[in-house]
């Protein structure tokens, strides 16, 4: 096990390296420039320097004097020690920004998957032990309907029905006007409040994949013949699904899970912007949006690392939930 996961991890820094080098690029080719729209703004001001020498004077004062390939390779140096520079955006050292945003997308992360996992599974294992059933068909058009809702859509028609319509919720933002003036159980209730929308838009659109693919597979599990068996000898058929079958039909969803892990942390960019809320995943929008490529370039290679991690988790609790898989 100790060699696979060595393995593993010099793989998964291999695949990094490109990874980044490939963001890094794209992000170097970007139509929009934060340095541009500085040298603009500046260049307007009374009695100022002109655009042309604006921009000269901020790419050397942003390293941005070199080629891709020099300039990749000084920030993957400052990289290994720690050094992801200053946000252009928000003018502050990107770590502190992030430390400062990360945790309430992580708890927005944490609750949806939560809520994602004991409402998708128990629904995808009843859909298939009731097989083309009016259950099963009604499951099935609610997790089609969460595949297929676009995140803009349904978070607009929730704001639609349960701000506009009914004035339940704020449309924008984590706190409400009055949020000082509250205790600070008050508060917190305040800001749980304005989370309520962008976790149900999370949830709704996150639990169709997971539905249909507990479904399938436990379909799969239970025509094999090991089913068929262990019903032959007499077991109940609750013992049947949720002891034998269950268990095996948790390798892929495992997968699928350990997969989910970027989405813990790396926020749900769209929703967060629809909503005002202002985590991670807002901050990385805007940041593309205005170019900055030091903010923008931390977040993506976060996510990668976190994907990476993802993937090898799973590959581990492989083992832990099916004794039958041994890495070799």
């Amino acid at each position: 096990m100790k060699k696979y996961i060595l393995k593993r991890v010099l793989l998964a820094i291999v695949i990094l390296f490109f990874v980044t080098f490939i963001i890094y690029a794209l992000m170097r080719s970007l139509p929009t420039s934060y340095i541009e729209s500085i040298a603009r703004q500046k260049s307007m001001q009374p009695g100022s320097k002109s655009f042309d020498e604006w921009m000269d004077q901020l790419i050397v004062m942003y390293n941005m004097d070199s080629g891709i390939v020099v300039g990749f390779f000084r920030w993957w140096g400052q990289m290994l020690q720690g050094n992801f520079g200053d946000s252009w955006l928000f003018t502050v050292p990107v770590l502190e920004k992030f430390r400062e945003v990360i945790w309430l997308s992580f708890i927005m992360g944490a609750i949806t998957m939560f809520f994602q996992l004991i409402i998708a599974v128990p629904l995808g294992i009843i859909a298939a032990t009731k097989q083309y059933s009016r259950t099963d068909y009604i499951i099935s058009v609610l997790a089609l309907a969460g595949i297929s809702l676009p995140t803009f859509f349904f978070a607009s028609l929730l704001k639609l029905v349960f701000s506009v319509k009914l004035g339940w919720f704020d449309l924008f933002g984590l706190v409400s006007r009055h949020h000082e003036q509250l205790s600070a159980m008050g508060k917190f209730l305040d800001k749980a409040h304005h989370l309520v929308l962008p976790c149900i838009t999370l949830i709704v659109i996150s639990i169709g994949g997971l539905m249909r693919y507990t479904r399938t597979n436990m379909l799969e599990v239970l025509n094999s013949d090991y089913i068929r068996t262990a019903r032959a000898k007499g077991l109940s058929e609750r013992k049947v699904i949720y002891h034998h079958a269950f268990r095996n039909t948790l390798i892929p969803v495992v997968t699928m899970i350990g997969g989910s892990l970027p989405g813990l942390f790396s926020g749900a960019l769209i929703t967060e912007t629809l909503y005002s809320i202002r985590g991670i995943g807002w901050h990385s929008y805007h940041a593309m949006v205005g170019g900055d490529i030091p903010f923008s370039m931390f977040y993506l290679t976060f996510m990668a690392v976190l994907t990476l991690l993802g993937t090898l988790i799973a590959d581990i609790l492989y083992a832990v939930v099916d004794p039958r898989v041994r890495i070799a």
